[in-house]
């Protein structure tokens, strides 16, 4: 069976609005607020309740579409895990690209499970996960991030990112990244309502290696996005690595904007700060913008900056300062 998309088509393959790629796979619409998990969700009129009801209807490799639509949060009783290849997320959302605030919202609360660590996890090859705003309020012992991404060649596009939970938790993170070839574009991953009282590293992002077993942060790139933080102490910072190689060939960062909340009870001593000098990779920082951070983008070695003055003093290399 396909989708039964009434609007405009070319050619027999549908054309939707808003970023929602055509695609020759089945399209399946999801309303946790008005659908049914008895319906086909092959129509908009028909849509399913869960998310994890449609995950369930794809099939790998099929370039697939999962179409988040209403205004009611996306409830899950569980992880969401992604294993399969090629398939999109999308949330119909009525802006051209939220950079946080999406409409369309996929939350996980309180559970038992250990295998919950996340909200979302993703080891699928080529998926993509567009104008969603993940949230994970979970206090099991496992649950410490919000996207958990192990896979290859991911897109994440205009999603927000975050965790309200285990902020006293060093290690926790709204994103944990041990992904290959991944690409953020245009996301907010951490906030700057809940403090942080974690006296280590509670980061945006997390890149310690194999957290997810056998997966590397690897050939991955930010752009354009917002990392939010409302620190409690020296050691929160924005990107963490506890080892030497948890950086493979490259991790880029294109025009970040590092935010630490003017309410913030700590300044970070770095905004990346790793466990140990980079052996097995760089991390490159192009023109990033930073206040309520320290004026040392990082002392790690393997940290480069391209700016007005990759030397990182404060009037030069992007830092905020208060105009007069």
């Amino acid at each position: 069976m396909s989708s039964n998309f009434t609007g405009l088509v070319s050619n027999g393959v549908p054309i939707f609005g808003n970023g929602i790629p055509a695609t020759k796979g089945r399209v399946f619409f999801v309303d946790y607020g008005n659908g049914s998990d008895s319906y086909d969700g092959l129509d908009i009129t028909r849509p399913f309740k869960t998310v994890a009801v449609a995950l369930g209807q794809c099939t790998t490799n099929n370039y697939d579409v999962i179409c988040l639509i209403g205004s009611s949060t996306h409830t899950l009783t569980a992880m969401l895990d992604v294993s399969i290849n090629r398939v999109a997320i999308i949330g119909l959302d009525n802006s051209p690209g939220r950079r946080y605030g999406q409409r369309q919202k996929v939350s996980l609360g309180v559970t038992t499970a250990a295998t919950d660590i996340a909200t979302i996890k993703n080891t699928g090859v080529g998926n993509v996960y567009m104008n969603i705003k993940f949230m994970n309020a979970n206090t099991v012992d496992e649950g410490l991030y919000c996207v958990a991404d192990g896979g290859e060649y991911a897109q994440w596009l205009n999603c927000e990112m975050y965790k309200s939970t285990d902020l006293d938790e060093d290690g926790a993170a709204e994103l944990l990244c041990n992904a290959d070839s991944a690409e953020y574009i245009n996301c907010t991953i951490g906030s700057n309502v809940d403090a942080v009282t974690a006296t280590g590293a509670r980061p945006c992002v997390l890149l310690s290696r194999e957290t997810l077993t056998g997966k590397v942060c690897r050939d991955t790139s930010f752009r354009n996005c917002l990392f939010w933080r409302k620190a409690g102490a020296v050691g929160n910072f924005f990107v963490y690595g506890s080892g030497a190689t948890d950086v493979e060939r490259m991790l880029l960062f294109e025009n970040p904007i590092f935010f630490n909340t003017k309410l913030a009870a700590s300044t970070p001593a770095q905004t990346i700060g790793m466990g140990a000098s980079q052996t097995e990779g760089y991390v490159l920082v192009t023109n990033p913008a930073l206040v309520g951070s320290a004026t040392s983008l990082s002392t790690t070695a393997g940290v480069f900056a391209i700016g007005p003055d990759p030397s990182g003093a404060a009037a030069t290399m992007g830092i905020s300062i208060q105009c007069s």
